[in-house]
């Protein structure tokens, strides 16, 4: 028996379903918890993660209304939560190691970066073959990022000229310093753009001779992490999902990270970016490593505490079941 179609039952199923989507979302606007986060430096892939789980709906789905701030040399991670105004805020291991040391405390809640991209890049033209010719040359170091080569230079018990470093290597291409810093998966790329070939450079990698510090972490006050747990959790995994998220759609992971990047009014090109996130890929899932993402092993951490204490860069050293949110130790 056939039923005729009756437009005032359709016009309330349409009504129910309507009202069933808008209030019985997962996530609606209305009970999301508001964080603000900050990656240490300009919109690039190698934030490629947090992005993603920002535009894919990542951070949403765990609750959360995330705003991610613009970095850089003149916003610090350290400063920025230790004054308040981040929730969040990525940092190298070694830094963040050296502002626990002296307060306020800082909690690693995901370890992203496991292998450190850090490196030393000079001209062999300056003479420069070894670490031992970098004795009194002119080297420019990142002000916010120097520990880990200030600790090489003393173990290798170097005295370098240290020139500030900005966020272009043009000093360095122009020969205004002998030496500059450079991450592997962006500066190194660049001077080879420019035209600078491999072979007329002398590199000091820092990943090795028991020397690696892992760099990106994701960082809170302790006073953060002891007042809502449950936040921080679902930040750090949401993070991490979106890192995921990044490596398994890399082409859409670049379209979003050119979105930021184009926002900003960044001087950089899709094939760098490219270039930043495969390299950023191969030291935060390294293929010789065991560790997933998001942890900092205590291996590693007392690898960057004891060089920094034993290098004088460090006073004491904060102990791992405090400083790292997934240790046995943190409840």
């Amino acid at each position: 028996m056939s039923r005729r179609f009756n437009p005032q039952y359709s016009f309330g199923w349409i009504l129910f379903f309507t009202a069933f989507f808008i209030f019985a979302s997962p996530a609606s606007a209305a009970h999301l918890q508001k964080v603000t986060f900050l990656p240490q430096w300009f919109p690039q892939a190698q934030f490629a993660g947090y992005y993603t789980a920002k535009e894919k709906g990542i951070y949403e789905k765990y609750g959360l209304d995330v705003t991610i701030l613009r970095g850089g040399p003149e916003m610090p991670s350290d400063t920025m939560l230790s004054g308040r105004k981040t929730m969040f805020a990525t940092m190298f291991l070694a830094e963040a190691v050296q502002q626990s040391s002296k307060g306020p405390r800082l909690v690693n809640i995901a370890q992203i970066v496991q292998r450190s991209g850090f490196m030393i890049v000079a001209k062999k033209s300056s003479g420069i073959q070894n670490a031992g010719d970098l004795q009194g040359k002119r080297v420019s170091l990142w002000p916010n990022f120097s520990l880990q080569p200030l600790a090489f230079f003393r173990k290798q018990n170097i005295k370098v000229k240290i020139i500030p470093q900005a966020y272009t290597l043009n000093l360095f291409l122009r020969g205004g310093v002998d030496a500059a810093s450079a991450m592997w998966y962006n500066e190194y790329h660049s001077i080879m753009s420019a035209g600078v070939n491999e072979d007329e450079l002398t590199t000091f990698f820092f990943n090795g001779n028991d020397f690696n510090f892992p760099e990106d972490g994701i960082y809170c006050l302790e006073e953060t992490w002891k007042k809502n747990p449950d936040l921080v959790r679902r930040f750090a995994r949401a993070s991490i999902e979106g890192w995921n998220y990044a490596f398994a759609h890399p082409e859409e992971a670049l379209n979003i990270v050119m979105k930021y990047v184009e926002e900003a009014r960044i001087n950089t090109s899709r094939p760098h970016q490219k270039w930043m996130l495969g390299r950023i890929k191969e030291i935060i899932v390294p293929a010789d490593r065991g560790t997933s993402i998001g942890t900092l092993s205590e291996k590693d951490y007392m690898t960057v505490a004891r060089e920094l204490r034993l290098r004088g860069l460090i006073s004491r050293i904060p102990p791992y079941e405090e400083f790292y949110a997934g240790s046995s130790g943190k409840k």
